[in-house]
């Protein structure tokens, strides 16, 4: 499983309902009842929201931003979908991944 930053974007201020709001959490419920949300929030600035997503593939993940009802009723105009590559002690903080290698400057 893969884990997908989705920042939703281009926020429609002054349309946010009670209802709409009951549609997002039970949204959210749902996507964690089957194990697909990791977080989710929106960000200080008041403008983006973000939720990172466990999918087996982008395409999966794009579905369920999609099934979103902030993104099916237009609160959120648009939204990205970007596929993480997790730091961690498992992986020595990608110290030897080829992505991080490329970056080096050369020595």
């Amino acid at each position: 499983m893969q884990k997908f930053l989705i920042l939703l974007k281009d926020k429609r201020e002054g349309e946010l309902t009670h209802e709409l709001l009951k549609q997002l959490v039970e949204h959210l419920q749902e996507l964690n009842n089957t194990s697909n949300l990791f977080i989710c929030g929106p960000l200080k600035d008041n403008e983006k929201a973000m939720q990172i997503l466990i999918c087996e593939t982008k395409n999966e993940a794009q579905k369920l931003v999609e099934s979103d009802p902030f993104i099916k009723k237009g609160y959120y105009a648009s939204y990205e979908v970007h596929e993480i590559i997790e730091a961690n002690e498992g992986n020595n903080w990608l110290f030897d991944d080829p992505q991080t290698k490329s970056n080096l400057l050369n020595q």
